[in-house]
């Protein structure tokens, strides 16, 4: 991999040493450019881009990545979660739409699909079938190859952002008070700081902040694990003629509270034709990385519908298998002191099981939070750092209890099992789930909930509970809804 940045065919870009003639791109010069400002974003990731778009109308950015990054939509190192199913939820793809204009039109011409929900989910909650009600909500499918790529090329070529690539961020400096900037290794094993008036760590599951702060002298902060024990397993297919031109995504839920391990499936479409199909198991019931076992545990999950797509189809390589799937969430905002200069986004904030698709949307949602926190309060001023950490919490909690709502029912998930507030919620939950699989109205509003357009209270207003008391309104359904020409597509 050539130590250049995914736009280095652009005269003037570096992927070490920052822009030709512009001062202390990548040396020790706390700001350059007109504006005086400097960020250094930490990961180069989906999280990091976002995070560096958003500032980037405020400061010289510059995005600091341990690895290679690709030229185009191609895997990456680092990333081994983005051989399994992604989507951006319709509140995750506004946000980022704001911050990047025109990205949902380039991935819609880039082969990606976008499905309006809930009529375009074939759904088999443990309360039932969902029918394919009318909404206004909707996701975006493609894979996590062509989504990075996209947003990557964007935000790289602003004149504001540069890239540093295999470079190793090994701590923090400044203070418990303010922190000034970050220590890295390049390549070759020389070390320099790169001071900024901001640090953002977008490095994800493997953020070293908790332990930079404690370095600094700050007490910890609380943080929660919730693990079910679940592994993944991915498989891509090639769609048949007649399915590739659009079908409904199709996703077959575990039961939390049901007998056995939980398994669960997903079918969805992404580019070039391709069904990209992820099936996972909770402990005792994990799938296999065998080939020949990826269809038969398909089989086995609640209803088989999804292995009946995927019989006849033509698999296009061999099964991924990923453990690393739990629920970790800290609680930064909580810090009873926290330094200036210095913010935690994305998967290094919260991680949460795969299977509910929330983490991209969050990462979308929290580089928003971020512009809007600094573009209200003003650059620089105490304290900034504190409130933008207050801000992300907003949407991470929301896709935390998404998540860690249903997780925390397996067993062995956490030490001590559900509280009682957990079992509060989820019998609510589970009620309205119910009274969804008959009531257009309350689908649509679990789905503005799920998709991130909105927060949890709105299941609380009179109307919802009111429906949630009265329960369905039409009767069960007696298996999948799929359409008679979405049917024949697949023989």
């Amino acid at each position: 991999m050539s130590d250049r940045s995914p736009n280095s065919g652009r005269p003037g870009r570096s992927g070490r040493s920052g822009r030709p003639g512009r001062p202390g791109r990548s040396g020790s010069s706390r700001s350059s450019g007109g504006s005086g400002r400097s960020a250094v974003v930490l990961g180069g990731g989906l999280a990091g881009v976002l995070t560096a778009q958003a500032l980037s109308g405020l400061a010289d950015v510059t995005v600091v990545e341990r690895d290679g990054l690709p030229t185009g939509p191609a895997s990456r190192k680092g990333l081994p979660q983005a051989r399994h199913v992604h989507l951006l939820w319709s509140g995750g793809a506004e946000a980022v739409e704001e911050l990047l204009p025109g990205t949902i039109n380039r991935l819609l011409a880039r082969g990606a699909h976008r499905l309006a929900l809930p009529d375009d989910m074939i759904g088999f909650s443990p309360q039932g079938w969902l029918r394919r009600w009318a909404g206004e909500h909707y996701m975006l499918l493609s894979s996590r190859d062509l989504l990075d790529a996209t947003l990557r090329a964007e935000v790289l070529a602003s004149e504001r952002v540069t890239l540093r690539q295999h470079t190793e961020v090994l701590g923090l400096t400044g203070d418990g008070s303010t922190v000034a900037g970050v220590r890295v290794r390049d390549r070759e094993g020389v070390q320099s700081t790169l001071r900024a008036d901001l640090v953002v760590d977008t490095t994800g599951r493997s953020s070293r902040a908790a332990g930079w702060l404690r370095s600094l002298g700050l007490p910890p902060v609380p943080e929660r694990t919730v693990s079910s024990g679940l592994v993944y397993a991915s498989r891509l297919y090639r769609a048949p003629e007649a399915a590739r031109g659009g079908f409904p995504a199709v996703n077959i839920q575990a039961d939390p509270r049901g007998p056995g391990p939980g398994r669960a499936g997903t079918l969805v479409l992404i580019e070039d034709g391709r069904w990209h199909v992820t099936l996972s198991g909770t402990t005792g019931g994990a799938p296999s990385a065998r080939n020949d076992a990826f269809e038969p545990f398909a089989r086995g999950l609640r209803h088989p519908v999804l292995a009946d797509l995927i019989a006849d189809a033509e698999p296009l390589d061999d099964v991924v298998l990923t453990r690393a799937t739990a629920n970790r969430r800290h609680y930064y905002e909580r810090a009873r002191r926290w330094p200036d200069g210095f913010a935690v986004l994305g998967d290094a904030v919260a991680a949460y099981n795969p299977i509910y698709g929330h983490g991209m949307s969050v990462a979308a949602q929290s580089a928003r939070a971020l512009r809007a926190v600094v573009r209200r309060r003003g650059w620089g001023t105490p304290g900034l750092a504190r409130h933008v950490q207050r801000a992300v919490a907003g949407p991470v909690a929301v896709a935390w209890d998404l998540a860690t709502g249903q997780d925390v029912f397996y067993p062995g998930a956490t030490p001590n099992g559900p509280t009682l507030r957990e079992r509060a919620t989820a019998a609510y939950v589970d009620r309205l789930m119910h009274t969804a699989t008959g009531n257009g109205r309350i689908a649509r509003e679990l789905t503005r909930v799920t998709s991130m357009e909105d927060g949890p209270l709105l299941l609380l207003k009179p109307s919802v509970l009111l429906a949630a008391v009265r329960g369905p309104l039409r009767p069960p359904l007696g298996g999948p809804p799929l359409t008679p020409a979405e049917r024949g597509a697949v023989g």
